[in-house]
C-alpha cells in the first residue's frame, strides 16, 4: 500500500515539523559531500577535455564511467547490504570514493587513469548515496520527500560552491584538481559522525528474508524509475556541457564558463529549499510535474540566447525546474515500492541512473562533435516530454 501523503485528503491543514536529530544529519552530509563532488566532476571536464587534447565525445566517457560506478551498484546493492548492513556499504563507498579522487587527480595526461578514477569514484560515491537515500526515507515515514528536498537542497548547495572552486582553480594555474581533492576530507568527516552514530534501524536493520524481498514490484515502479532516468540525464547533461555551451554561444573565458555552472547549482539549492516546504502539503508527482515544465522554460531561455546574463539567468532557472525532479522523482518510486523492497527499488534506481547519468553527457558530446554544442542541446527538451509522458502513465499505474 501507498503511504498517505500528509497533503491528502484529510490531513492537517498544519505542516508536520520534519524531524532534524543524528540520522538525519548524517544523511544530509553524505548527499553533501557526493554533491560536492558530482557537480565540480560536471564544471571540469571541458578543461580536462582541453589539458588531454581530446575530443569533447572523448572527454565525455569520464562521464560514462562515472556512471557506470553507479550501474555497478545497483546490481551489488542489495547483497552488499545484506552482508554490511547500510552503515557497512556507506563505509565501503567512502573508502572506493578517496580512492577514486586521488586517482582522478594523479592521472594527469593519461586519459586511461583518469577514466579508471572516475569509474573508482564513481563506484563509492553511488554507494554513498544508495545508502544516504533510503535511510532517509525510512527515518521519515510520510515526509520523506520533505525530507529528502532538504537533504538534496543542502547537496546542491554544497555543489554549487564546487563549480565556483573548478573555475577559481583554472584562472589561478592551480587547475580544478584542489577542487576535487576537497572532497577527500569532506569524507572524513561522513565517517567519523557514522562511527559517533549510535545503532538505529534506518542504518543497521537487516534487510527481510529473500523470498520476501523478491517478491514482484508494483506495476508504478517501472515507470517511475524510467522518469527518474530521463531527469537525471537532464541534470547530468546541464552539468557536463552547460560551460561548453557558454564558451560558445556568449565568448566568455573557460574559466568564467565553469565557474557559470553554478548557476544551476544555485537554482536548485533555492529550488529544493522551496520544494522542501511545499511536499509537506503537496504530492510528489505534482510537484515534480511542475518541475519538469520550469526546467524546460529555462532550457529555452538559455538555449535562445547570445548574452551572457541571460544565459546564466536561464541556468538559474533550469536549475530551479532541476531542483524538484530528483528527489520527488525518488520519493515516487520509494511511496511505489513496499518496505520490504526499498533496498530494491534503489537499486533499480541506481541502475538507471546510472545509464541515464552516462548517455546523457555522452550523447550529446558525441552529437556535438558531429554538429555544434549548442544544436546538440536540443535533446534536453526531448527527455523532458518523455519524463512527463510517464509520469502521466505512472499516476495511472499507482491509482491500478
Amino acid at each position: 500500500m501507498r503511504r498517505p501523503h500528509p497533503g491528502g485528503p484529510g490531513a492537517n491543514p498544519v505542516p508536520p515539523a520534519l524531524r532534524r536529530d543524528g540520522v538525519t544529519g548524517l544523511g544530509y552530509v553524505m548527499l553533501a559531500t557526493w554533491g560536492w563532488f558530482l557537480y565540480g566532476f560536471g564544471a571540469l571536464l571541458p578543461q580536462l577535455g582541453d589539458d588531454q587534447d581530446i575530443s569533447r565525445t572523448l572527454t565525455s566517457l569520464h562521464s560514462v564511467t562515472l556512471a557506470v560506478g553507479a550501474l555497478v551498484t545497483g546490481f551489488v546493492l542489495v547483497p552488499l547490504v545484506r552482508a554490511l548492513r547500510r552503515r557497512g556499504v556507506a563505509l565501503l563507498g567512502a573508502g572506493l570514493a578517496v580512492t577514486g579522487c586521488v586517482v582522478l587527480t594523479a592521472g594527469g595526461a593519461w586519459t586511461a587513469a583518469t577514466l579508471t578514477g572516475a569509474l573508482v569514484a564513481g563506484f563509492g560515491g553511488s554507494l554513498i548515496v544508495n545508502t544516504a537515500t533510503p535511510a532517509l526515507s525510512d527515518h521519515h515515514g510520510a515526509e520523506s520527500a520533505a525530507a529528502l528536498a532538504e537533504g538534496n537542497a543542502i547537496a546542491a548547495g554544497t555543489g554549487l560552491l564546487a563549480p565556483l572552486a573548478v573555475g577559481a582553480g583554472i584562472a589561478a594555474g592551480l587547475t580544478w584538481r584542489p577542487a576535487v581533492l576537497v572532497t577527500i576530507p569532506m569524507i572524513v568527516v561522513v565517517v567519523l559522525i557514522m562511527r559517533r552514530q549510535p545503532s538505529v534501524p534506518a542504518l543497521d536493520a537487516a534487510l527481510p528474508p529473500r523470498s520476501e524481498a523478491r517478491s514482484p514490484m508494483p506495476g508504478a515502479v517501472w515507470p517511475a524509475v524510467t522518469v527518474v532516468m530521463l531527469c537525471v540525464a537532464v541534470e547530468f547533461v546541464m552539468s557536463a556541457w552547460s560551460a561548453d555551451l557558454l564558451r560558445q554561444r556568449t565568448g566568455i573565458s573557460p574559466g568564467a564558463a565553469a565557474a557559470g555552472v553554478s548557476a544551476v547549482f544555485a537554482g536548485m539549492t533555492l529550488g529544493r529549499v522551496v520544494v522542501g516546504r511545499l511536499a509537506l502539503r503537496h504530492p510528489p508527482e505534482r510537484l515534480l510535474a511542475g518541475a519538469v515544465v520550469l526546467t524546460v522554460g529555462g532550457w529555452a531561455l538559455t538555449w535562445s540566447t547570445t548574452s551572457a546574463p541571460v544565459a546564466l539567468a536561464g541556468l538559474a532557472t533550469t536549475g530551479l525546474g532541476i531542483a524538484g525532479q530528483f528527489p520527488m522523482g525518488v520519493d515516487v518510486v520509494l511511496r511505489a515500492a513496499t518496505p520490504p523492497l526499498r533496498d530494491r527499488a534503489t537499486g533499480l534506481l541506481s541502475i538507471g541512473i546510472g545509464v541515464a547519468a552516462g548517455a546523457g553527457p555522452f550523447v550529446l558530446g558525441t552529437l556535438a562533435d558531429a554538429t555544434s554544442t549548442h544544436t546538440a542541446f536540443l535533446v534536453v527538451p526531448g527527455l523532458l516530454a518523455g519524463a512527463l509522458a510517464l509520469l502521466v502513465v505512472t499516476r495511472a499505474s499507482a491509482r491500478a
